[in-house]
């Protein structure tokens, strides 16, 4: 079975110790190669489970966690203890272990056969109280874990572990992440500001900027025959408008479209990044404002954050690798304006330009409409409507000692009416548990005007990634009100600044 991530592996490490002998070994071995092999199977588990030699000493821990860390195919492990593990022997290993850990608390078989049991059952079968030996370590060192229970035959089990390792995929991507600025964030907005040198440390992304004119001269290299191409790509797939296509009045509009599309991916591959910003304020000799290339190149799997705002960037990539082989998509997204009638409030989310296609099933229209901003030509951009269905808006603020993740269950919705006249993509969606409980508790998070909406995974995903960084995430669902949400705002704020230690 082809898996969504392809090389990445999850490593299935199993805890036991020599007290047993060589028959219940024998016997782990087994039976733990034989749950590996079954989450491998497991149409939830995204990545490939790689078994590994039953673990019964400090040394041959502590050397697992050496590799796992240094393997660039492994994303993260999960533990599990068959029989009794002494948790002591886990401390320099789990001290060591820098990717992400999932402590699975299972065992090997679904019912106990009553009958027949006996002490070489109870033996061999002891994960009951191993786990909770190996739970109480890692806690007393405050080790960074998800726990799921249960039986691996369970589609819920095999879900949370699927789950868990879209979002240590994410994180794999976010600490390792090159991004692009082309220029600076917009003038006098505060919400995209945000401590770079701290992002890198906390998340391990390198954000750096280059002038918008080193991404002039790429563009000006593109060669016609690669825009030929490239063009021609665009006609098969969307919907041009005539005055778009080869011997329209705006053709070349199209063309230059193409060449930024061209450029940008160049730039990036150059230097290893897999998200970028741009924006309005600082175009250089660009013609015109990137739109198209943007919309193209995030559905190709690139974060990207408008007027320069990084962090959105960084949270629309890691939502594209923990979407991977999921229907659905992943976009950039503002919430621009609202429909205020009474008992059916629902928010216009949409950009200038830059909205992912991924979000619809639909033949988007390639169109080219005036921008009334930026000073240069009018864009090309594709228009359309995000599909109907469950969604997540995630945003990241700099809340000066930690980051701060606010996610939004909504429901995305068709529009209730055309919008003829709205040249952008956009989405229009119903925010949980309703719009004034919603917007109050957002606005009390400080929660950005820019997120990226996901349609492929959800809060479970975010919160788990949150933890796997060590920041804080609030989230807006069915169960908030403005009352509890406030008072989590402010224990979160006194325990994130009480857990900085001095």
């Amino acid at each position: 079975m082809t898996k969504p991530y392809g090389e990445r592996e999850i490593w299935f490490c199993t805890g036991s110790q020599d007290l047993y002998g060589e028959d219940t070994l024998r016997q782990v071995a087994e039976q733990s190669q034989a749950i590996a092999a079954r989450l491998d199977a497991a149409d939830a588990v995204p990545a490939k489970i790689v078994w590994k030699p039953v673990l019964k000493d400090r040394d041959s821990i502590h050397r697992m966690a050496l590799e796992a860390n240094a393997d660039e195919h492994c994303i993260g492990i999960i533990a599990w203890m068959h029989t009794f593990s002494p948790a002591k022997m886990w401390i320099a290993g789990l001290g060591a272990l820098d990717v992400p850990l999932l402590h699975l608390h299972t065992q090997a078989d679904v019912a106990l056969p009553w009958a027949t049991i006996d002490m070489d059952f109870m033996n061999l079968n002891q994960a009951a109280h191993g786990d909770r030996e190996f739970a109480y370590v890692q806690t007393r060192m405050g080790v960074r874990r998800t726990t799921v229970a249960g039986h691996v035959s369970s589609e819920t089990v095999q879900r949370r572990v699927g789950s868990w390792i879209r979002a240590a995929a994410g994180w794999d991507a976010v600490r390792s992440l090159r991004l692009v600025r082309f220029g600076d964030n917009m003038r006098n907005v505060a919400v995209t500001e945000g401590d770079k040198t701290e992002a890198e440390i906390r998340l391990g992304v390198s954000v750096n900027t280059w002038g918008v004119n080193d991404l002039v001269e790429a563009v000006e290299a593109v060669a016609d025959s690669d825009v030929d191409s490239l063009v021609a790509e665009y006609e098969d797939l969307y919907d041009v408008v005539p005055e778009l296509r080869r011997g329209g009045e705006r053709h070349e509009s199209l063309r230059y479209g193409a060449r930024q599309e061209l450029a940008l991916l160049s730039f990036l591959e150059g230097v290893g990044a897999g998200a970028f910003t741009t924006t309005f304020e600082d175009l250089g000799g660009l013609r015109q404002l990137p739109g198209l290339a943007v919309q193209r190149l995030m559905a190709a799997g690139y974060g990207f954050g408008a007027e320069g705002d990084w962090k959105t960037a960084i949270l629309v990539r890691a939502a594209k690798v923990m979407g991977e082989g999921l229907p659905g998509g992943a976009s950039l997204m503002e919430d621009y304006t609202y429909d205020l009638t009474p008992g059916q409030e629902l928010i216009l989310g949409a950009h200038m330009l830059e909205i992912c296609p991924s979000l619809t099933t639909t033949k988007p229209s390639l169109q080219v409409h005036p921008l009334s901003i930026g000073g240069r030509e009018d864009p090309v951009r594709l228009v359309f409507s995000a599909d109907a269905g469950e969604g997540v808006v995630v945003a990241m603020s700099d809340m000066r000692e930690r980051f701060r993740l606010t996610a939004n269950v909504v429901d995305v919705v068709t529009p209730p009416a055309a919008l003829p006249r709205l040249p952008v993509a956009h989405a229009v969606w119903r925010p949980r548990p309703d719009f004034a409980t919603s917007t109050e508790s957002w606005m009390a998070a400080g929660a950005a005007h820019h997120t990226v909406l996901s349609t492929q995974v959800g809060v479970e995903e975010f919160a788990t990634l949150a933890e796997m960084a060590g920041t804080e995430l609030l989230v807006i669902d069915e169960h908030t009100t403005t009352r509890g949400f406030a008072d989590q705002v402010r224990w979160n704020a006194a325990y994130h600044r009480l857990a900085q230690g001095l």
